[in-house]
């Protein structure tokens, strides 16, 4: 296992205490903060992001309670509506909400119209960036609309192989991208991307585990964090495996 400490950048709490929304028909089983910290141990995980799915919609009640009980070395990644006041945003931001996520890829977010209106406005209101889980085969439309963010960052190294080059024009200019989902993800040579993104910006990539792989054909493995971090080397893996994402998320630590 590497010898670091690691942000987890991106996973799901599922408890079914609260809302759930059937996405496409699914829903996933159960997995509570307590399953979440079980499933950690032993991979050095000092905090992390708790990510929203398509499967919860906008409810903030399941957020809520997750990052009281992890405490402040974590943060939320909400789904919230247009209309969502500002008012209900710094409410979350108290809470310890971070960044809206925006599910170009399976719905349940805020849609691609108001991507524009509402990345600006939390931006301003709370200072959150926003997170995109899209397609690169998409990026080519989305590029323009992606750039002209405050701030940004993109799940799961955008899916497939980005074959028009706007995922490190991306990068080039502050997107953050998300080494997460392996076992999900479409890209041919993860560690080549990896790289890529590292020499284009060492600031620009972060590692998250993903657990509990909803839907995935392959779960995360413990070894996916020694991956990464053989992929990057030794002189990047502490950034990418922490210290990236605590500028991300606004921790106050290098």
């Amino acid at each position: 296992m590497a010898d670091h400490d690691v942000f987890d950048a991106h996973f799901h709490v599922i408890d079914p205490r609260f809302p759930l929304v059937p996405s496409n028909g699914y829903l996933p089983e159960a997995f509570t903060v307590g399953d979440y910290l079980e499933r950690i141990g032993g991979l050095g995980v000092t905090g992390g992001a708790v990510v929203s799915g398509s499967f919860q919609g906008f409810d903030q009640t399941y957020l809520k309670d997750a990052l009281a009980q992890l405490g402040p070395s974590f943060v939320g990644v909400t789904q919230i509506p247009a209309h969502t006041s500002d008012d209900e945003i710094r409410d979350l931001d108290r809470a310890g909400v971070r960044a809206v996520r925006f599910n170009l890829y399976r719905g349940g977010s805020a849609p691609l119209a108001d991507v524009d209106m509402l990345a600006r406005r939390v931006h301003d209101v709370a200072g959150w960036h926003s997170e995109f889980y899209l397609d690169a085969a998409d990026l080519a439309d989305l590029e323009p609309t992606l750039a002209g963010l405050p701030r940004v960052s993109i799940d799961h190294l955008g899916m497939s192989d980005d074959t028009c080059g706007a995922l490190l024009r991306l990068v080039e200019a502050g997107t953050v991208v998300k080494a997460t989902g392996f076992g999900r993800m479409h890209v041919r040579d993860p560690e080549s991307s990896m790289r890529n993104i590292i020499r284009t910006n060492p600031s620009a990539l972060i590692f998250g585990t993903d657990l509990p792989s909803t839907r995935a054909p392959t779960p995360f493995r413990d070894t996916d964090v020694d991956r990464v971090a053989h992929a990057v080397g030794g002189e990047h893996a502490k950034a990418v495996l922490a210290d990236n994402a605590h500028k991300l998320y606004r921790l106050g630590r290098n």
